[in-house]
């Protein structure tokens, strides 16, 4: 299955001053900003472009159970996933699965902006949490 590049997603503690970097250091332009209390989810999100290319800023609402706080604590602020766009995402997990690869099932979900996700167990990707996501409700023009 084809797969490439989506975004890479950050974690940050001050989300103001992360993107002030990447919008006047880097040059990127905000496309949206929310809040999401979701289970597994519980941080607020900046996306920002740079030339076509997606960057998620991860901020943590909740340091007792933001999975981006427990994160920063144990790794500190920096690079916290990688995320490839696949064609079909339950093709994907299904394709992981026989090649002996554990998603995390609990982060299957969709977001705000339709996109289908999941993350890979990190403990089989070289502890490297990896996204794999897809747009179903995507037009192609």
């Amino acid at each position: 299955m084809k797969k490439q590049m989506d975004h890479i997603g950050i974690a940050v503690r001050q989300l103001d001053e992360s993107i002030q970097f990447h919008i006047e250091v880097l040059g990127g332009k905000l496309i949206d900003r929310y809040r999401s209390e979701a289970k597994g989810v519980e941080s607020e999100v900046a996306i920002i472009d740079i030339d076509g290319y997606r960057t998620e800023l991860l901020c943590p609402t909740n340091n007792t159970t933001s999975p981006i706080a427990r994160f920063i604590k144990q790794k500190g602020k920096g690079v916290h996933h990688i995320a490839y766009k696949v064609d079909n995402l339950p093709e994907a997990i299904q394709q992981l699965k026989e090649q002996g690869i554990r998603v995390l099932e609990d982060t299957l979900r969709t977001n705000k902006h339709g996109r289908r996700l999941i993350y890979l167990n990190p403990a089989d990707t070289e502890g490297t949490i990896i996204e794999y996501c897809d747009y179903p409700n995507e037009t192609v023009s």
